[in-house]
């Protein structure tokens, strides 16, 4: 991937290196001409109250089985950009997953063979234990790592500027897709990934450590966007606390809650996020954007899923927020410049002297010449990965979910000489049971494993497996102890609550299994599976129409659930409209 100079000739609410009309135009045409099939359809989908758009795009039938989403959102302070950023986000996960699909990208290796064939090329090993902050001494990570064959591929360390052989699943693993980007050029599309690097690391800081964070007050007139967006939720009623959460790094990021007295809790939520730029008036811009982008512009009882930061539910939930000394907008790092490379180049020199270096990957297709890159920092964190993460903790995932029973039972007795009772291994031979089709051993080893576990969260899943297990033995009521112990502790998943309600409803308690779909619901209104289970309950307790309405909703979301449609014809035949 080559870096080249990059001139800012955008700079209203973001700064690129085209206008946003003009990225629209060139990536639509490029998709239509080169990637047919792949780009549904673009489209505004905020209701105008705040007057910050929000647009979504919709990935068409050459992207199914590949993307495991059918949507992207796109944020900005301008229709052109909002949408701009919708394509652009398409894009980047469209060339995410098929570079990640293309085993022939990859060079397969265990750790030790990538050593021996690429030498100093190869990442330190020092780096893959500091992305986990694992204190296993180099030999023993060695040993470990060389339990899986890895997938090798150049990245560049963008503050040095040398090509380096990467463990590209490694660190999939740890960060899934945060960290893709895509842009007009690849010095605008590194930059915009690896502020999104950085802005989950300092949001999974704060979540996990709520400390007294500076909070900002905005100058009238310093960045006139900045006033508009401020405007547009002032007018409206709604609350907006800006908090500084750069914690020291080069980038400045922008911490926003925001609320509306009028209409919450019944028709709006708590919106809590974070924006990563550049300068400080773009990141506060990102992250107020975000907000509007969340938020269902604060009156249509939608409900967002959350990422970087947890979701409050309560106004006692962000007291913590509203601590801490006020400071300008103008405290906060500033990495300004006039050329987008050499706003790169500042972060990257930065990140390097904190020991944090920075690596692109380069996603850009061929067909597609829309530059993409996949970014990451060795020693960020990341909000959704194990709070008690390792090396041994990856390596035995990966050996359960993809490995036969017998290597991956080897694969855990080896761990076990590095990690000695660690909580995943009991964990991990449940999921291999579970793969081979023994789900009464799966069972046992989950129920083992969850009184080993060291959170909450651990706990919860254990107890969430072990009653899909028993599900997997028809115990439907079995099952029930146990996600209701998972639930308990983990409010925040969704999948907890569908397979509850799959278990009342299969012993027809549709009332409480319409609840539990309802709550999954909650966490992830877009979700086809749990529509389509309330319609069912909905047909079961006689209310034809809402099972009707529940059903459609389904399809539209999904057209491919069958069952579905046959209950949906079913419910119509009977009388539901």
């Amino acid at each position: 991937m080559r870096l080249t100079e990059c001139p800012k000739v955008f700079t209203r609410d973001l700064d690129k290196a085209l206008p946003p009309e003009e990225t629209v135009k060139r990536a639509r045409a490029i998709l239509e001409e080169k990637a047919p099939g792949v780009l549904r359809e673009t489209r505004r989908v905020d209701t105008g109250r705040l007057g910050i758009p929000v647009y979504m795009s919709m990935y068409g039938p050459a992207a199914s089985g590949l993307v495991p989403f059918r949507k992207q959102m796109g944020k900005g302070a301008s229709p052109e950009q909002a949408e701009a950023s919708a394509l652009m986000e398409l894009v980047e996960r469209y060339s995410f997953f098929s570079l990640f699909a293309d085993e022939e990208a990859f060079v397969s290796l265990t750790w030790s063979e990538a050593e021996e064939l690429f030498g100093q090329r190869l990442m330190p090993i020092s780096q893959v234990l500091a992305s986990v902050g694992d204190d296993l001494d180099e030999d023993a990570a060695r040993a470990v790592l060389d339990l899986v064959k890895w997938r090798f591929r150049p990245a560049l360390r963008v503050g040095t500027e040398e090509e380096v052989i990467v463990p590209a699943d490694w660190f999939k693993l740890l960060n899934e897709f945060n960290g893709s980007s895509a842009g007009n050029a690849p010095a605008e599309a590194v930059l915009q990934g690896a502020c999104e690097a950085i802005e989950r690391h300092v949001s999974a800081v704060v979540d996990r450590d709520r400390p007294e964070l500076p909070t900002i007050e905005i100058t009238p007139g310093a960045d006139p966007v900045l006033d508009e967006l401020l405007h547009c939720f002032a007018a409206q009623g709604i609350k907006v606390v800006l908090k500084d959460f750069s914690l020291g790094l080069p980038a400045p990021t922008v911490g926003a809650v925001a609320w509306d007295p009028a209409t919450f809790p019944a028709l709006s939520e708590i919106v809590f996020t974070a924006g990563t730029a550049s300068s400080p008036a773009k990141a506060a811009i990102r992250a107020l954007t975000e907000v509007a982008q969340l938020a269902g512009d604060f009156r249509t009882a939608s409900r967002y899923e959350p990422s970087g930061l947890y979701k409050p539910l309560a106004l006692d939930d962000i007291g913590w927020l509203r601590a801490g000394p006020t400071v300008p907008l103008e405290s906060l790092p500033d990495l300004s410049a006039e050329d987008i490379r050499a706003e790169l180049t500042k972060l990257a020199e930065a990140m390097e002297e904190q020991d944090l270096p920075l690596y692109a990957l380069d996603l850009t297709r061929d067909d597609l010449d829309l530059p993409a890159a996949y970014v990451f920092a060795p020693g960020l964190a990341f909000r959704e990965r194990s709070k008690h993460p390792s090396i041994g903790l990856y390596v035995g995932r990966r050996l359960a979910e993809e490995e036969d029973l017998e290597t991956a039972v080897r694969g855990l007795k080896a761990l076990e000489e590095h990690y000695p009772q660690a909580h995943f291994l009991a964990f991990f031979e449940g999921l291999a049971a579970l793969a081979s089709g023994d789900a009464r051993v799966a069972f046992l080893k989950f129920e083992t494993a969850a009184p080993m576990q060291p959170g909450d969260e651990e706990t919860a899943l254990a107890n969430f497996y072990a009653a899909y297990a028993l599900t997997q033995l028809a115990d439907y009521q079995g099952a029930l102890p146990f996600l209701d112990r998972a639930i308990e502790l983990d409010t925040g998943a969704k999948e907890y609550f569908n397979l509850r309600g799959v278990c009342r409803f299969r012993q027809h308690e549709y009332d409480p299994a319409a609840a539990d779909f309802q709550s999954a619901l909650e966490l992830d209104s877009g979700s086809a599976m749990d529509l389509a289970n309330l319609g069912l309950c909905r047909k079961q307790q006689g209310r034809l129409d809402e099972a009707a309405d529940h059903l459609r909703q389904a399809l539209d979301l999904d057209p491919s659930l069958d069952f579905a449609v046959e209950q949906l014809r079913l419910v119509e035949e009977a009388g539901g409209r």
